[in-house]
């Protein structure tokens, strides 16, 4: 009841940000007492919300704090079911993990898992992805599309491109795909997108989405191997940025992104994807576990599947391997 009372005051505060909100019409809306209401009102404040009270006007928020719990990701969120129920954890082996075990344990679609960290944080191949406290946002969304689980593959492509725009949106910085799901700025790698399937033979129950964003790293945070390869938002942009403003964006990209495609299909994405692809038309070598290709990469196929055309002329599909352009 109070987890419920406390997502309508933040959409109430959300619908008119900015405005002075009396008492006694959140007590109206909210069907409490006003007492309730300053009980809540000083509750958003232990939470590290700044809320200006004046006589005869009411309450207003004036700051959010640096956090991304469900209440900072709800005051804002303008999407109708991707991030509405929230599963927050300040630190988490991988939000991958935990959103596997919501989503067999009934969670809805469009429910997101997120954490201030992730000890065992996971990327492709069976890396480790490195998810520093306070600092990125580390989350997962439980998706339940009703499409074959071969077309499964599609949504990471889908979420790279949301990750994009959303990102391009919120903070206007300009971002690069590297095939398949790595987000770069400048050449260096900003984001990690991992996808993982619960599956039927014939029928997909639930696809997770895990996605990593260096947000407010600075070179120190990183470690040695990693400061020449990797980058945050706000080393690019020279700001402290308000992750969940950043993660409400990207929520916001994707579910309209993930409506298109369930009503009209993977062409969008597939011409979007190849839009913000860095690798597209350019020589590259595509390190598989048995072999290295070299060619240029001329596109994607529907399933997502890289297409390398070598120096003679041959079309090889890349399913999964380590690109260098």
């Amino acid at each position: 009841m109070q987890s419920s009372i406390r997502k309508q005051l933040l959409k109430l505060f959300s619908d008119h940000e900015g405005e002075f909100l009396s008492g006694q019409l959140i007590s109206d809306k909210l069907g409490c007492s006003r007492t309730a209401v300053w009980k809540h009102i000083e509750d958003l404040r232990k939470d590290g919300f700044e809320l200006e009270a004046v006589q005869r006007k009411g309450y207003r928020i004036i700051k959010k704090p640096d956090r991304i719990s469900g209440n900072e990701i709800q005051l804002g969120l303008q999407t109708n079911f991707i991030g509405r129920e929230v599963h927050y954890e300040e630190s988490v082996t991988s939000t991958n993990t935990l959103a596997l075990k919501d989503a067999y344990d009934g969670a809805p679609e469009g429910a997101i898992v997120v954490s201030e960290e992730q000890v065992s944080g996971k990327g492709r191949l069976g890396r480790s992805w490195y998810s520093p406290k306070f600092t990125g946002i580390w989350f997962s969304v439980i998706l339940k599309p009703n499409i074959p689980p071969q077309q499964a593959p599609q949504l990471t492509l889908l979420a790279a491109v949301s990750v994009v725009r959303g990102i391009e949106a919120a903070i206007g910085c300009k971002c690069e795909i590297k095939w398949p799901n790595d987000i770069l700025i400048n050449g260096k790698k900003t984001v990690g997108i991992l996808t993982e399937l619960q599956a039927e033979a014939d029928r997909i129950n639930a696809v997770i989405i895990g996605i990593g964003i260096n947000v407010n790293q600075q070179l120190e945070h990183f470690p040695d191997d990693l400061k020449e390869t990797a980058t945050s938002l706000s080393i690019e942009t020279g700001k402290k940025l308000n992750r969940s403003m950043v993660l409400q964006a990207i929520l916001k990209e994707l579910e309209d992104l993930y409506v298109d495609y369930l009503e009209n299909g993977f062409q969008v994405v597939k011409v979007l994807w190849e839009n913000y692809a860095v690798s597209i038309g350019k020589q590259i070598k595509a390190r598989t576990l048995t072999e290295t290709i070299e060619g240029k990469a001329i596109g994607i196929t529907d399933d997502g599947v890289l297409l390398l055309e070598d120096k003679n002329g041959t079309i090889h599909h890349i399913y999964s391997a380590d690109i260098e352009i």
